[in-house]
C-alpha cells in the first residue's frame, strides 16, 4: 500500500451542542491551554493544547442552513469524537496515495492557500472521520471571556486516542502502512489487545482489537477514550475507578462528559 508522506497527527475533535459546556472539563479540569478559536459555514471551532503538545478541538454548530453536517452528526450519534485531524505537507500527493490505496476521499476544498483539507469517510477510516489537511501556518487567536481557569498550573497530558476496531491486523494496514503510523509499543487490557502507533509529533493513536461485542455494536471501528495524564485524577468530577493498575486508573463516563469517554491515569513518579 502506498504511504503518505510527510504526514502527522495534529489533533483529535468532539462534537457539542455549545463550547462552553466543555470548557469546564478540557480548560479546567484538564488545565488545557487556550490555543484559538473561529467560525465558518456551519460550525464554531476552538482547541487547547495540553502538556505534551498534543490539542484537542471542540466544536459547535453554527449557521447550519449552510452547511448541516454538524447538525446531522449530532441529531444522529449525539455529542462525541467526531474526527482525526492528520496535517500533511502536501494534499495533492496524501490524496493520490489515498486513491492508489482504493479510497475515495470526499469534501475536498483546495480554495483556500493557507488551509486545504479532504477527509475519509468512517466506512474507509475504521469508523471514524479522518480530516487531511495542509496548512501553511499557526492559528491562534485570544480566548473568550468566561472561559475557565486551569484546575493546575501543569496541563493534562493527552497521550493517546483509543480507537476500538473489529480488527487490529486490518486497521494497521490503514493507520500505519497509509497514513504513516509506526508502532512504539503493544499490550492487553479489559477492552482488548492493543498496539499503539506514533507520528512525528506527539499524536498517538491506540488500536484496541475489542473483546465484547457491544463495543463496537457491528460497526467496524470507534473512538472509544481519550486517554490522559492528569495529577491526582481522583479528585476531578465525576470520576470512577477503572480498577487497572492496582486502581489508580479513573474513568469519566461519556454520560458524565458530553459523549465522549476519558480514561485518566496519574504520572508514574520514579526514583
Amino acid at each position: 500500500m502506498p504511504s503518505i508522506r510527510d504526514i502527522d497527527l495534529d489533533h483529535v475533535a468532539v462534537a457539542v451542542e455549545r463550547q462552553s459546556d466543555a470548557w469546564p472539563r478540557y480548560a479546567g479540569d484538564l488545565s488545557g491551554r487556550w490555543m484559538a478559536g473561529g467560525e465558518t459555514e456551519g460550525f464554531a471551532s476552538a482547541q487547547v493544547r495540553y502538556a505534551n503538545g498534543m490539542c484537542l478541538e471542540v466544536l459547535e454548530p453554527r449557521a447550519v442552513e449552510r452547511n448541516d453536517f454538524l447538525r446531522r452528526f449530532l441529531d444522529h450519534s449525539g455529542p462525541g469524537p467526531h474526527h482525526l485531524t492528520f496535517k500533511v505537507g502536501d494534499l495533492g500527493a496524501a490524496l493520490a496515495a489515498s486513491e492508489a490505496a482504493g479510497l475515495s476521499p470526499v469534501g475536498i476544498d483546495l480554495r483556500d492557500p493557507d488551509w486545504k483539507e479532504a477527509f475519509l469517510h468512517p466506512k474507509q477510516a475504521h469508523g471514524v472521520v479522518v480530516q487531511l489537511a495542509q496548512a501553511s501556518g499557526a492559528w491562534t487567536s485570544p480566548p473568550p471571556e468566561g472561559i475557565p481557569l486551569p484546575r493546575t498550573e501543569q496541563p493534562a497530558s493527552l497521550d493517546f486516542v483509543a480507537h476500538a476496531v473489529a480488527s487490529i491486523r486490518s486497521a494497521r494496514s490503514f493507520f500505519a502502512d497509509l497514513l504513516g503510523g509506526v508502532e512504539t509499543a503493544e499490550g492487553e487490557d479489559s477492552l482488548g489487545r492493543w498496539v499503539e502507533l506514533a507520528w512525528p509529533g506527539p499524536g498517538r493513536i491506540r488500536l484496541v482489537e475489542a473483546i465484547a461485542p457491544e463495543v463496537l455494536a457491528g460497526r467496524p471501528g470507534r473512538v472509544h477514550h481519550l486517554g490522559f495524564t492528569v495529577e491526582e485524577p481522583h479528585e476531578i468530577g465525576d470520576t470512577g475507578p477503572v480498577g487497572e493498575d492496582g486502581g489508580e486508573v479513573w474513568q469519566v463516563a461519556p454520560e458524565h462528559n458530553l459523549g465522549t469517554r476519558l480514561v485518566l491515569r496519574p504520572p508514574r513518579h520514579t526514583g
